[in-house]
């Protein structure tokens, strides 16, 4: 048997590290002198040359500790864990070299950033990596305000703001409404799960908005001249009753029509077939917000659905894609079905 400090020397350790693995149950000597030293067996050492194996891949402790444990654990998955906090990490790395890159070019090119503008530019991209992978991140360029996209979106804000004075219902209000959600679908590639993520950001994080001047107010305006324009299209194919109901309803529940519009196109792009209970259940609600935005008339929803068919500035801003129309169809049959 072995002293802890021979171990120490033997193992490249030190006593306080032993110390610290037999306090927390990771390497605990098999026996004690007399004189209350501890003393490690040979299947002590072989237990730390496992952990200093398994170190060496960066895992931490605790899961070190709990594989060891369990004989029966994998530890393909442990390794897994850990492939996945390094990829994090390199991404991290690299995104962080890109904005220095940035930084450094613009002080080699004689230009001074003013430095609180950088620190909020990096505070930005930090928190957005929160909500963004990293592949995400480089297809939404309008999120860094220093692009081209970010400018035409702060020209687009600022007409925004010059009409509001004169409210929702103007034919200027509603085409910048349009305007404003044809581009939102473009920029974010037609992916509804990003414009829902997007959406949440602009509500939660008051740098964004301090970043591009939209607050609560312009989403409101948007939303409302948006909503005026649609029902001025839908009037044209609706009774008057009709199109009271749902001018007096449409706005109650429009607010969970893009996030289950990004649960159906997930579920399209994942491969799920449209009679899969999950779909089907994505169908029902679907149903539910139909019944509530034109009522339960069969009639009624056979010239809503004409209004669709024959008026394309109703799929502006919807993010349902020609690809989704065949799936969403389907996933309704199945549920009525």
């Amino acid at each position: 048997m072995l002293k802890i400090g021979e171990l120490a020397k033997r193992s490249g350790l030190t006593v306080r590290t032993l110390h610290h693995y037999d306090d927390i149950g990771l390497l605990c000597p098999s026996a004690r002198s007399d004189a209350g030293y501890r003393l490690y067996h040979r299947d002590d050492i072989a237990r730390l040359h496992q952990i200093q194996a398994l170190r060496r891949f960066g895992l931490s402790l605790t899961d070190i500790g709990a594989f060891l444990d369990r004989p029966d654990g994998s530890l393909a998955a442990v390794l897994d864990r850990q492939i996945t906090a390094l990829d994090t990490q390199l991404q991290q790395t690299a995104q962080l070299r890109e904005q220095l890159q940035r930084l450094h070019s613009q002080v080699t090119a004689g230009t001074q950033p003013d430095l609180a503008e950088w620190l909020t530019t990096l505070e930005l991209m930090t928190m957005y990596d929160q909500y963004f992978t990293k592949e995400e991140l480089a297809e939404l360029p309008f999120l860094a305000p220093d692009t081209k996209a970010a400018k035409e979106w702060s020209e687009l804000v600022q007409r925004v703001k010059t009409a509001m004075g004169k409210g929702p219902a103007t034919p200027a209000a509603q085409a910048l409404a349009m305007e404003w959600m044809a581009k939102l679908e473009w920029d974010t590639r037609g992916n509804a799960d990003i414009a829902v993520r997007l959406t949440d950001i602009q509500m939660r994080e008051q740098a964004v908005i301090d970043q591009n001047g939209i607050d609560a107010e312009v989403l409101a305006f948007i939303r409302e001249a948006y909503t005026q324009k649609r029902l001025a299209i839908f009037k044209k194919y609706l009774l008057p009753h009709e199109y009271a109901y749902m001018d007096a309803n449409c706005r109650t529940r429009a607010q969970e029509w893009p996030a289950l519009i990004a649960a159906m196109h997930k579920a399209m792009t994942d491969g799920q077939a449209p009679k899969d209970p999950a779909v089907r259940a994505l169908a029902l609600k679907w149903l539910d917000l139909s019944r509530d935005l034109g009522g339960e008339d069969p009639a009624t929803h056979a010239r809503i659905r004409l209004a669709y068919e024959r008026e394309p500035d109703l799929m502006v801003g919807t993010w349902i894609s020609d690809d989704m129309k065949p799936f969403i169809g389907g996933a309704i049959a199945a549920a009525v079905g």
